[in-house]
């Protein structure tokens, strides 16, 4: 029998195709969080002052490459880095141009809410020292996670508002929970930080872009509810279904999905959003192969911020794209 060559290189690719469709690309690590603020100096103070962050770095940013990253034209961006412990974010001031503040009849079940938990060694201390500062509330006070939740029974936390209106929690770990770094403050009152959650309005379609797609697994999860759950998020009969992720190194902070089955979701991400909107958290994502990725993120219907893939002179890392989640979240995907 002939088989014809065009016939087999057709067979060939499909092969390929098939096989390249069932990939799951490993997200090796989250690399922290990008905010948008209204006054940088007045941000970076706040954060070292407050929350025990160190500055590590600042530099102005105006380039078309930086513009294609983040989807807004004629940018100028002060931008500085901080640390607190093993762990950084990135805290960015538009001057040009400026976006939208964050709403302020935001909710903990609005589905552009984003927090990260930054730990502490001790919740009664941390806590008197932040309310010194013109934060806002969103928990009545530190709350503690009840015996009848067995994955998080005797966790203490507590939810406030940064002056721009960011949502922040403070976490306190027992002995027998959270990562065992975590027990080793060595006279320190801020740790680190163990984590972003984000609102979902479905938590298995959030599973298959972030775990299947990005490549972070999942950890476990749970269903919050109860006058603690009630208390802690200022939400009157709030049952929380979360769910931990984590990515492929056992380093960094991790990410969690809050989706409100009561109150029902909130909100929904204003259209249009952009990076120099100050309600648009990024979560930075270090990936092996930025273009691959890229590539099957496009076959899967996936809403790109950047036209394409970007190099950036002066980022760390040499290659960037940013894209939505299902329900808006910012994403930035970065190869080193």
């Amino acid at each position: 029998m002939i088989v014809r060559r065009s016939t087999l290189l057709r067979c060939l690719l499909a092969a390929l195709l098939a096989l390249w469709s069932v990939l799951v690309f490993a997200a090796n690590e989250i690399r922290g969080f990008t905010l948008t603020v209204s006054d940088l100096d007045k941000a970076v103070a706040f954060y070292e002052q407050a929350l025990g962050f160190e500055k590590v770095g600042e530099r102005l940013i105006s380039d078309r490459a930086h513009d294609e990253l983040v989807g807004v034209f004629g940018t100028r961006v002060r931008h500085a880095q901080l640390r607190l412990g093993d762990e950084s974010i990135v805290l960015e001031q538009y001057i040009a141009p400026a976006g939208t503040p964050v709403p302020l009849d935001s909710r903990s079940n609005d589905l552009w809410f984003q927090h990260f938990a930054i730990v502490v060694s001790d919740m009664d201390r941390a806590w008197e020292h932040v309310t010194r500062f013109p934060i806002r509330s969103i928990s009545s006070a530190p709350q503690t996670i009840p015996e009848s939740n067995k994955a998080a029974a005797g966790i203490r936390a507590v939810k406030f508002r940064d002056p721009d209106g960011h949502p922040l929690e403070l976490l306190w770990f027992p002995h027998d929970k959270g990562n065992p770094k975590w027990q080793a403050a060595n006279g320190k009152l801020f740790l680190g930080i163990d984590h972003s959650a984000i609102a979902v309005s479905d938590t298995d379609r959030s599973t298959a872009f972030w775990r299947d797609l990005i490549g972070l697994k999942v950890a476990g999860g749970s269903l919050n509810t109860g006058p603690t759950q009630e208390q802690l998020d200022n939400a009157f009969g709030a049952v929380v279904r979360i769910t931990g992720l984590r990515p492929d190194r056992p380093i960094g902070p991790g990410l969690e999905f809050l989706q409100y089955l009561t109150p029902s979701r909130g909100r929904s991400a204003a259209i249009g959003t952009r990076a120099n909107d100050v309600v648009a958290t990024r979560t930075v994502v270090e990936v092996d192969d930025v273009e691959a990725l890229a590539a099957k993120l496009q076959a899967a219907g996936v809403r790109f911020i950047s036209p394409n893939v970007v190099s950036a002179a002066g980022m760390p890392w040499r290659k960037g794209l940013m894209v939505d989640d299902p329900d808006g979240h910012l994403v930035l995907l970065v190869q080193p």
